[in-house]
């Protein structure tokens, strides 16, 4: 039977709340860095499984995600205690987070099918670990507010802190971590950083974890009204999937993230093999996505209140598409400065940083509009499944490392790169063809997301659509 929900009132989100809120995300950020930048190229050249092999694990292991998101997102709705639904899940998961990331970071010595699958279950086991806190994390951003413009405003605070956690994480790998020792001139291929680089990682993850649950615990851990109705399950997963705004969403973020998961996926290959980046402008690259993600921070406020989220994000997308893949374009075509030239790191990092900036704006909007969604769906149904469609929104977040990850193993395998190349090796054609195979990649996937985006049906200032709602009608039936 359908309940009366309760829709957060369209208040201002104080800003020690938006900050604690944001911290918690600073786990995730560095765990989605790591996998996108650092994964692939460690069980690659340092522990020297394939690439495409090293692609398809990640890639199956996402597949087992698709089935654990939705069951997470689906408990928590119907979790019932005296801290309300959602901070039992914050503050049970921050230990089994630092457990699993630690022992990622450290496979023992075994047969690489035995390897493989080592990098499987620990794989799989971080990313459990990690919904078990950001699903139900994410899932409070309809509780925080319901103000159309407020909630972009909320949620650009976990996309800063989620950036900053990773690229601070990325910028000590880079200058303090992975560093040369005699016997390894090259850092990034240096064995004995990674444990370090694991053992850092699992500590400010665990502590980002417990400081967003307390710090929002006062404000949002209260008992929610009503009882579970666990008999509807399965017909609540059905209901969020077949939404039609809800999934319109989803596939316009699927696409922006796996472009994305491409990026960074291929960026230690892309910058060191193509431009020949020296650890100090690795360390500038770092500190240019930083930047970007501040500047993302700026830039969204006026484009949440000025514009419908949609059309915005739809052109935020755009902007990545030209500027994410162009730098790479520059050198195809034989434009680019040399790499010894003074002028390739400021060309090609700012190129960079706007593109990943208009990126970040457009993940923005995506997540505000799911918070949209949330409200519409209940007020239809009766029933609140934030957390079924956070389950889903984050399934997708997460395809930034598995499909990214996955392609970037196909496209490695496709152009014949070598493992564990040196610099200077890799032959030009072997170069040009990852060049071009990258570009196209990044250009299709970000104009399929720009169109999806465009086909978005709500203005969140209007009540649901009726195509949607009957949709959830007729599932929940």
């Amino acid at each position: 039977m359908a309940q009366a929900v309760h829709i957060a009132p369209k208040t201002r989100v104080p800003m020690g709340t938006k900050l604690a809120y944001g911290f918690g995300a600073v786990a995730y950020g560095i765990k989605d860095n790591g996998f996108s930048v650092f994964l692939l190229l460690f069980y690659n050249q340092i522990v020297g499984l394939p690439a495409e092999a090293v692609g398809l694990v990640i890639g199956l292991a996402l597949i087992v995600d698709a089935f654990i998101d939705p069951v997470i997102g689906n408990l928590s709705d119907r979790t019932r205690t005296k801290w309300g639904r959602r901070h039992p899940w914050l503050y049970g998961s921050a230990l089994p987070i630092a457990i699993t990331w630690l022992l990622l970071w450290n496979p023992p010595e075994a047969s690489t099918g035995a390897t493989l699958g080592y990098l499987f279950t620990f794989g799989l086991l971080v990313r459990a670990s990690l919904s078990a806190n950001e699903v139900p994390s994410l899932a409070l951003t309809p509780e925080l507010t319901s103000d159309y413009t407020e909630r972009t405003l909320v949620v650009r605070y976990r996309f800063l802190f989620g950036w900053v956690g990773g690229l601070l994480m990325l910028a000590l790998a880079y200058g303090v971590i992975l560093v040369p020792t005699p016997g390894y001139p090259d850092g990034l291929l240096n064995p004995a950083g990674y444990p370090r680089y694991a053992l850092v990682g699992a500590l400010i993850m665990f502590v980002s974890v417990l400081v967003s649950a307390i710090g929002t615990h006062k404000r949002l851990a209260r008992p929610v009204p009503g009882r579970p109705d666990t008999a509807e399950s399965v017909r609540d997963i059905l209901a969020t999937l077949r939404y039609k705004p809800f999934m319109v969403v989803m596939v316009a973020a699927l696409f922006g993230y796996a472009a994305q998961g491409i990026t960074f996926a291929l960026s230690n290959y892309l910058l060191k093999f193509i431009w020949n980046f020296s650890a100090p402008q690795f360390l500038f690259y770092a500190l240019v996505l930083f930047a970007s993600a501040c500047v993302a921070f700026a830039v969204i406020a006026p484009i949440a209140k000025r514009t419908p989220k949609q059309r915005g994000a739809a052109a935020c997308a755009i902007v990545a598409v030209i500027f994410g893949s162009g730098a790479y374009w520059l050198r195809y075509f034989g434009i680019a400065p040399a790499n010894d030239s003074p002028l390739l790191l400021p060309v090609i990092l700012s190129i960079i940083g706007i593109g990943n900036a208009a990126f970040i704006s457009s993940l923005i909007l995506t997540a505000s509009m799911v918070a949209d969604v949330t409200d519409h769906a209940a007020r239809s149904t009766g029933r609140q499944t934030e957390g079924l469609f956070y389950a889903g929104f984050f399934f997708v977040q997460k395809s930034v490392t598995g499909l990214g990850i996955f392609l970037s193993g196909m496209i490695l395998g496709a152009v014949g790169f070598p493992e564990k190349a040196a610099p200077g090796t890799v032959p030009d054609d072997v170069l040009g063809r990852l060049i071009l195979v990258y570009g196209l990649s990044v250009a299709v996937l970000g104009a399929l997301s720009a169109l999806a985006y465009l086909r978005y049906p709500l203005s969140g200032r209007e009540e649901p659509d009726e195509d949607g709602l009957a949709a959830v009608a007729d599932a929940v039936q």
